[in-house]
């Protein structure tokens, strides 16, 4: 047997373990470079681009807002963001005196900033005018930069405030259209890369490569900015003419949905909202057409008879009897005439929008098929429009709803509505009974003209049948033609709607001398195509009547449709005879009432007096017979 030597076998073992190492670093090596050419190699590559290159973004211009006939509502104009790479700057007294002088900036932390800073990069001012960066470019001084960058304007300025919303300085949208589409409007930002040393200075022959932004898509909505400027002018007005609170109007196509109009007042000058005070800003901007709720009063009206007449439980023969107010689970419920409508049927009391009409209809219904009937409309639910924040409305738990309450919510009290469900319900009562979800937005296309969206009118449920919708429809003209929405008339044009006066309610008690002044109509009635609402909050006076507060704006908006559109008048509609005035001052309320009805005029009164003091119109005033007076005793 031979023995291998110890040194010889010791000598082997340090070979092998030499040999594994080797193998194991070299295995070691070729994973770690698999990992980073394989794995890696893309989070490298960009860490090495951030150390070699320096970019400055391209902000993508966000989509144009268009009205339905392409008139832009929102567009961008130039603008330029400034920049200091300190490495860059030759004489930073020079380049902090400059940019201080034509920014407003103060020099010395400028100066320090510039002299002093760590960063690569500093941003100076964003949204400099061009008239501005321009005079800066023209110094020439070393390590100043510039990108171009857009502003957000609004050729219309005030018009629309409260639904096209507003950007923030990164021009995003923060509420309103703006914010609701940003995803669709903002675009994808590009950039500027510049090659620089391990220090950030540029590299000599350096070439800049730029990635270019991709523009935000465009919006079309359904608003045509000549109604909403009929809207606007009404809005307006009306704010002046009675020292209100706010008043706001909507008109929308009711056979679509789409909405045409939205106007509210106060507004703000959408270039230069007061981004200084939140709390004012806030409450300029929020949508209340949309967000708020309100008692309806009267206009509630139209859904009472639409459910009654569609459940059977009223007929063209049936009488109501109206003598000032209904006794109701013991508590006296008062019609607005305190002295009563007498004897009257179905169409009659639309007419004369007496409550204890309406309280018979409710309680006929009963629980179950008025609160059936307010659903239908949609009331208690969202519209689903598009449009951020909107309310349900409110309506009192049904397993709640006592013998009074029913009553008080046949004549639109108890309940609460946003004026958007308002005009969404009454276009289904007069569409032939057709409930449609209502929209702002009818395409969205990209920067290349491609359509990316388009919408199509949404049918939510029949709300009531063709015959109803006809015979309500029918019923409604005469309150216009005849009845307290006098005021709301256009001559040669046939026109349906209802008023309403609801008291104001504060921590749950009735707000003494605050009212919601409203109306809402149709026309044409013989085929429906526009549905318009006004609603005068908290008129100052004693005019509080929507009849004399709200009516006469919805008509002339009408009006102006019919000329700008060319709507033809109505073959069967006839031309209004005039009366004067009448001097009822003096007289007993009930005789003033009775002189004037019997001259054709519809009266309002205020007040609880024995004795008239005065009228609107005064006296000798020419008027058109069916017009709506006011006596004050």
């Amino acid at each position: 047997m031979n023995n291998v030597p110890n040194s010889t076998v010791t000598t082997r073992k340090r070979l092998l373990i030499l040999l594994v190492s080797m193998t194991f670093l070299f295995c070691a090596l070729l994973g770690r470079l698999g990992y980073l050419q394989l794995l890696a190699g893309k989070d490298l590559q960009a860490r090495a681009a951030e150390q070699w290159y320096r970019d400055l973004p391209l902000k993508a211009p966000r989509g144009k807002i268009k009205d339905a006939n392409g008139a832009v509502l929102a567009d961008n104009r130039d603008v330029y963001s400034i920049y200091v790479r300190p490495n860059a700057v030759t004489d930073a007294k020079e380049v902090a005196a400059v940019l201080s002088g034509h920014l407003g900036l103060v020099y010395d932390k400028l100066l320090e900033k510039i002299t002093s800073s760590r960063v690569s990069e500093i941003t100076v001012a964003r949204a400099v005018e061009k008239n501005t960066a321009e005079a800066i470019r023209a110094c020439g001084l070393n390590g100043i930069y510039f990108t171009l960058d857009s502003k957000r304007y609004y050729p219309a300025s005030n018009y629309l405030s409260q639904i096209l919303g507003f950007t923030n300085i990164d021009n995003v949208g923060q509420n309103g259209l703006e914010g609701y589409y940003d995803t669709y409007l903002k675009g994808v930002d590009g950039f500027a890369y510049t090659a620089t040393d391990i220090k950030g200075h540029e590299l000599e022959n350096n070439v800049t490569k730029y990635v270019p932004a991709i523009s935000g898509c465009d919006l079309a909505l359904s608003i045509d900015m000549n109604i909403q400027s009929f809207a606007e002018t009404a809005v307006s007005n009306a704010l002046a003419d009675h020292n209100a609170k706010g008043a706001s109007m909507i008109v929308m196509d009711c056979n679509t949905g789409g909405i045409l109009a939205m106007a509210s007042a106060p507004g703000f000058d959408l270039n230069d909202p007061p981004r200084d005070d939140i709390s004012i800003l806030n409450a300029l901007s929020k949508n209340k057409m949309i967000v708020d709720v309100y008692e309806p009063g009267s206009t509630f009206k139209i859904f009472t008879t639409a459910t009654a007449l569609e459940n059977g439980v009223v007929s063209d023969n049936d009488r109501f009897f109206c003598g000032g107010n209904r006794l109701v689970d013991g508590q006296k419920i008062k019609c607005w005439r305190s002295i009563g409508h007498g004897s009257q049927d179905l169409g009659e009391g639309v007419k004369n929008s007496c409550n204890c009409v309406f309280m018979d209809l409710a309680l006929r219904l009963g629980t179950d098929k008025l609160y059936d009937g307010m659903r239908n409309f949609g009331f208690g639910s969202k519209t689903n429009i598009d449009f951020y924040g909107e309310s349900r409305g409110l309506l009192m738990n049904q397993t709640s709803v006592k013998t009074v309450d029913l009553a008080r919510i046949g004549f639109g009290q108890a309940v609460a509505v946003t004026p958007l469900q308002l005009v969404t319900a009454v276009s289904a009562a007069v569409n032939g009974g057709i409930l449609y979800e209502p929209y702002f937005v009818s395409k969205v296309t990209d920067y290349s003209g491609k359509t990316v969206y388009e919408r199509s009118p949404k049918e939510v449920r029949r709300s009531i049948s063709e015959s109803t919708s006809l015979k309500l429809r029918n019923m409604l003209e005469k309150v216009v033609s005849e009845g307290g929405g006098h005021k709301a008339g256009v001559a040669g044009y046939r026109i349906g709607g209802k008023t309403g006066t609801a008291q104001k309610y504060e921590n749950g008690h009735i707000a003494q001398g605050k009212y919601v002044s409203s109306f809402v109509g149709f026309a044409p009635v013989e085929d429906p195509k526009y549905v318009v609402a006004m609603i005068v909050d908290e008129p100052g006076g004693y005019m509080y009547y929507g009849s004399l507060v709200a009516a006469p704006y919805a008509g002339q908006v009408f009006g102006k449709i019919f000329d700008y559109t060319g709507l033809r008048p109505s073959a069967d509609a006839g031309i209004k005879e005039t009366v004067s005035m009448l001097d009822v001052i003096g007289l007993s309320p009930s005789e003033a009432v009775k002189r004037l009805n019997e001259c054709g005029l519809i009266v309002e009164t205020d007040g609880e007096g024995d004795t008239v003091v005065s009228s609107t119109p005064i006296p000798q005033t020419v008027v058109e017979k069916g017009d709506v007076v006011l006596v004050r005793t």
